[in-house]
């Protein structure tokens, strides 16, 4: 069954309108005659977006109960059997209230587009998982509900449904978004200016970059290899000289100058190894251009205009930096240069900027670059030279006549010139071609190919020799010479390569972009398999290029080991390369082993946490719970006793000690209960407006009467919490609190606005405890002073804590004035919530 299509309306705040431009869109559908249905929409009470609902097939909701209420959640079920072409599903980062299929409504999603349904859905920014802390840095709000990056990334279509700032205040001033009384607490709040222009940034910005990358995408797939400036990248050619930093610097300014803008600094180092890098400079300016926003690359070509070039057009950049050459003024009869030969190059699509700095022509420090493999024009010119060049030659002496051995010299520096510009067989051409030569106009009988003077066989004889040694030892020096660059070459790309593990760069994804970009591949994969007769996987993978499931789908494939392999797409490489492929490939072996090390160490860790605190529980509960276990056997057996007639005051005594002690071991028996579900990340909480009059008071009923006093007044706002998290909190506070006062010193329970926030003070006027134990008492059988062991496991104040930040709140110590300690309990104002109407869609629910 093909999967379902996914399209979703991303919004910057609630209120821009997402719900409405998807009802829109069903309406225009269903007028095409596409089988539509709102699964779950929310309309939030506003007349326009109810009006759209007209006219739409709604699938009935499922309503469930919990904690005594009944929430209306989608009926997946329901939708599933209507099986639609088109489900609209409203607020994709919802979560479903306990006893749902899925926690999660992008889940559901995920069911119906497996069902090969389609889905049309809406999300703010702030709901995005990996922009959690940057909404939170921005409006004070930490999202609760979030979806993974990925699932809204996966979607087919994503849609940007936007509202300038100043729009969406008018409409919340005309009463549009939320309801009236909320409306002056939302605008001062959530809903102010700069708040606004932020997430409207972050909407622009991420739907931004997904364009980019389809675009991305697309060039690849379509092979298109011209630049189409959609978005400024500025590629800034390094050499490793000290004119470095001032063209990164330069490309910043550059890529500042356009919104979006990207720098991509690259060093380019050459088979030849005769380029004056520095790896101390090179390390300074790849720490320089990753502070100014930037990336590093590091690429291998023999050619360097051509791979500057080659690199810039597959980053689909818009401009190239490079500096003005360091070369001498006669170091200029070599050619043009990198930046000349760039400029010529680069096509009307591509800017060249040449930026002059202060090692303008004073000199690389190393001899000029030449080709080290003899490239391709010398050994056109070293043919030309041995089969064109005698001739041309001889053409010349016949008009001179300068005796044999002055003919002979001549034709071997025409051999030698032949060695030096094209190699040995260039030379022994020359050197056939020369001796021909001189056989047939030089020696007697002239214009014959016989030799009549022995003397002159040995002339010519020796001639030859000469000429092919000279073209020997030119040919092994040019040998040695491209050995020794290939040497220096992949000493660069191991010393980079050690450099990044030694940086912690060790991503199985970064090293295979590593991979791919050096040596210019499409796409780079890691594949595995378990044994010889299971099939492959991919254990990772970079790059646009066709999917490999197979190594022997691969342009190049480098086993490692038995069971492994990486596989390149793109070109096949030389063998001379392989030697440095095999050791990305064992570094790309290692670093899969590590990270599964690093799970498996994680996996322990978390075992070893779990059996650490089950340690620490068995040892800190085996008195506690002896105590009143024991007080209470006792209490009993005395009771059952028939050899005693126990008075009414006796009786009634007894049985108060067994209340007592079956309160103590339900009281324990409950934080022992909470800490477990704190430690297992199963506190879900149900986020409602409620006002702290209405739980306060109760938490206050197991402490002793006239132990506590209260004071929270009626004007206070609401607070967004979950009422029997923040009942028991509270209740380990004040229990904490009345433990360590002393007699007639009643802890003080008040409370009090901050800004968006709403502070529960709990005072007592006992011991304190010093500020470098106010954090430990928080940790789990944590007992602060000589507090006995019948005091408790310790386990009070870490639940109390651990329940605040489960609802978005703070818990803190302080020092009391006039000593004593004061627990400050951070809450939320309803009024800073997002959503307009947070019971009929719970933040988060508790299990």
């Amino acid at each position: 069954m093909a999967r379902g299509k996914l399209r979703i309306h991303l919004g910057a705040a609630p209120g821009v309108g997402k719900t409405y431009a998807m009802l829109s869109e069903a309406h225009r559908r269903v007028g095409r005659g596409t089988d539509c249905v709102v699964a779950f929409v929310e309309h939030h009470g506003r007349p326009r977006t109810e009006v759209m609902l007209h006219g739409l097939e709604q699938v009935p909701r499922r309503e469930l109960e919990y904690r005594g209420a009944l929430f209306p959640e989608m009926d997946l079920d329901a939708v599933l059997a209507r099986r639609p072409q088109v489900a609209l599903v409203d607020e994709l980062a919802h979560t479903n209230v306990p006893g749902s299929r899925n926690a999660k409504r992008w889940q559901d999603v995920e069911e119906l587009l497996a069902a090969g349904i389609d889905v049309v859905s809406t999300v703010n920014i702030q709901h995005l998982e990996s922009l959690g802390d940057v909404v939170e840095s921005i409006t004070g709000v930490r999202q609760q509900e979030t979806v993974p990056d990925e699932v809204v990334r996966r979607a087919d279509q994503v849609e940007l449904v936007d509202m300038t700032p100043e729009a969406l205040r008018r409409r919340m001033a005309h009463g549009n978004v939320y309801q009236p009384d909320k409306v002056d607490a939302a605008l001062s709040n959530y809903f102010r200016p700069g708040n606004l222009t932020a997430l409207r940034e972050l909407a622009l910005l991420w739907v931004a970059d997904r364009v980019d990358a389809y675009l991305t995408q697309y060039r690849s797939e379509h092979r298109v290899s011209r630049i189409w400036g959609s978005r400024e990248r500025i590629v800034v050619g390094l050499t490793g000289g000290p004119e470095g930093r001032t063209l990164i610097r330069r490309g910043a300014r550059l890529a500042e100058k356009g919104a979006g803008g990207e720098v991509l600094a690259v060093y380019i180092a050459r088979s030849d190894g005769l380029t004056s890098a520095s790896p101390k400079e090179l390390a300074l300016q790849r720490t320089l251009v990753e502070d100014l926003g930037g990336t590093f690359h590091h690429v291998v070509g023999d050619d360097i205009p051509a791979a500057l070039l080659a690199f810039a057009r597959g980053v689909n950049a818009t401009q190239i930096v490079l500096g003005s050459s360091r070369r001498k003024t006669w170091q200029y009869i070599f050619g043009p240069g990198v930046g000349a030969t760039v400029a010529r190059d680069s096509g009307p699509d591509l800017d060249v900027h040449i930026v002059t700095h202060g090692q303008v022509a004073k000199g690389r420090g190393l001899p000029v670059a030449r080709d080290a493999r003899l490239g391709r024009s010398r050994r056109v010119w070293g043919w030309i030279a041995g089969v064109a060049g005698p001739p041309l030659l001889a053409a010349l002496l016949s008009a001179v006549d300068l005796g044999l051995a002055n003919d002979m010299l001549l034709f071997l520096a025409l051999t030698v010139a032949s060695a030096l510009l094209g190699g040995l067989l260039p030379a022994l051409a020359s050197a056939a071609v020369g001796s021909l030569l001189l056989n047939y106009f030089y020696t007697p009988p002239l214009h014959r190919w016989t030799i009549a003077d022995p003397k002159n066989i040995v002339a010519i004889v020796i001639f030859v020799a000469v000429g092919v040694a000279v073209a020997s030892v030119v040919d092994l020096a040019a040998r040695r010479t491209h050995q020794a660059a290939r040497l220096r070459a992949e000493s660069e790309i191991l010393s980079f390569l050690a450099g990044n593990v030694l940086r912690g760069e060790t991503g199985l994804e970064e090293l295979l972009e590593r991979v791919r970009e050096t040596f210019g591949m499409e796409s780079a994969a890691l594949l595995e398999r378990a044994s010889d007769v299971e099939p492959w996987t991919c254990a990772g993978r970079v790059g646009r290029g066709r999917p490999v499931e197979r190594p022997d789908q691969a342009d190049v494939d480098m086993p490692v080991g038995d069971h492994m392999a990486l596989a390149l797409t793109g070109r096949v490489l030389p063998a001379e390369d392989r030697r440095v492929l095999a050791a990305f490939a064992a570094q790309a072996a290692v670093v899969l082993d590590r990270s599964r090390l690093q799970e498996e160490a994680d996996r322990a860790r978390t075992l070893a946490e779990g059996n650490r605190i089950r340690t620490a529980l068995l040892a800190a509960v085996s008195h506690d719970l002896r105590t009143p276990l024991a007080g209470i056997k006792a209490a009993v057996t005395s009771l059952r006793s028939e050899d005693v007639e126990w008075s009414e005051e006796d009786r009634a005594e007894l049985l108060e000690g067994i209340e007592e002690g079956a309160d103590r071991l339900d009281h324990l028996v409950g934080n022992l209960l909470d800490m477990s579900r704190l430690q297992t990340g199963t506190v879900t909480p149900l986020i409602r407006e409620i006002d702290l009059d209405e739980v306060v008071p109760m938490a206050l009923g197991g402490v002793p009467e006239g132990s506590a006093c209260l004071d929270v007044p009626e004007t206070l706002p609401m607070v967004a919490v979950d009422p029997g998290l923040l009942e028991r909190a509270v209740a380990n506070l004040v229990e904490n609190a009345v433990k360590y006062s002393p007699s007639g010193a009643p802890v003080l329970v008040a409370a009090s606005a901050l800004a968006d926030r709403v502070e529960l003070r709990v005072v007592d006027r006992g011991p304190g405890v010093p500020d470098e134990a106010k954090d430990r008492i928080f940790e789990p059988f944590q007992r602060h002073g000589d507090a006995p062991r019948g005091a408790g496991v310790g386990l009070g104040l870490a639940v109390a804590r651990g329940f605040a930040e489960a609802m978005g709140g703070t818990l803190n110590a302080e020092d009391t004035p006039g000593g004593g300690l004061t627990m400050v309990l951070s809450l939320r104002a309803a009024a800073s919530l997002p959503e307009p109407h947070p019971t009929a869609e719970p933040e988060r629910q508790a299990s």
